[in-house]
């Protein structure tokens, strides 16, 4: 089953064309799905993954047998989504709604937002995400999702100061990153960073994408990606603002207690 409720396309998200066929043909790996697994042990189903892309979770759990239904912004990542569970021998719910607008006819045990919590175009939507997420979870249910911790990350701390976003926007890699799929198509693709705003806690990137078969250039795309970074104060908040009473935060999809050396925080919000 595929439900769609519009057919505009968010102009702050980039999972759409050649980017949701590129996640479909080579982003399959999973380190997060022992932890998802333990938790529906724990919490049971049925299970919303919310922002499920092109599967890459939800496939396994249906494999596993658990009863999961997807949700995401991107009619596209929901077309390999569908392919990749038919492929399977399932044919899952599926539903293409923004985040913030959720409004599925089901209620679940557990809904988990891996990956893409703060993708939703605003700080006003982020929370009307949780607090649709509340709504849609059964008495005792819990959401789960992860944060980056921003200071844990090299390359994106020193952009918090002043004179290391002098060169924003960027200027385009000189040379792509190339991946092959297995039908012999070329993915050529290049990143960018547009701007950084320490004070509103955002980012902007672009990605430009071709598409080579037999030497031939066959497509070619630029989007654009915006996102609003969180720390663990703020998000706590939002949770209980949305109504979450019980907050857990783990480090690095584990059991242990989150501290400034994790790089992921994992909430666990039982309503």
């Amino acid at each position: 089953m595929e439900t769609e409720t519009g057919n505009e396309t968010p102009s702050n998200v980039w999972h759409y064309g050649l980017m949701a066929e590129k996640w479909a043909n080579f982003y399959p790996d999973t380190p997060e799905l022992p932890y998802f697994q333990k938790q529906i042990e724990r919490l049971g189903d049925p299970v919303l993954d919310l922002g499920c892309g092109t599967g890459r979770l939800l496939v396994p759990l249906l494999k596993s047998g658990v009863d999961i239904d997807g949700c995401d912004v991107s009619a596209d990542m929901i077309h390999h989504c569908r392919q990749k569970a038919a492929s399977a021998g399932y044919e899952p719910n599926l539903y293409v709604q923004p985040m913030d607008e959720l409004d599925l006819p089901r209620r679940y045990r557990l809904i988990y937002i891996c990956g893409s919590f703060g993708l939703a175009g605003g700080r006003d939507k982020d929370q009307e995400t949780l607090f649709r997420c509340y709504e849609h979870l059964n008495d005792g249910g819990a959401l789960i999702l992860n944060i980056d911790a921003e200071y844990t990350f090299p390359g994106v701390w020193p952009l918090w100061l002043k004179e290391n976003r002098a060169s924003f926007p960027e200027s385009w890699p000189e040379e792509p990153e190339i991946q092959q799929s297995a039908d012999g198509s070329e993915y050529r693709t290049w990143f960018r960073r547009l701007d950084f705003n320490p004070l509103e806690q955002t980012f902007t990137s672009q990605v430009r994408i071709e598409k080579w078969q037999d030497g031939r250039l066959i497509a070619e795309e630029e989007l654009t990606l915006t996102g609003y970074m969180y720390f663990k104060a703020e998000l706590l908040l939002r949770l209980q603002v949305a109504g979450f009473e019980d907050v857990t935060i783990f480090g690095d999809y584990t059991d242990e207690a989150a501290t400034a050396d994790h790089r992921e925080l994992i909430f666990v919000a039982r309503k």
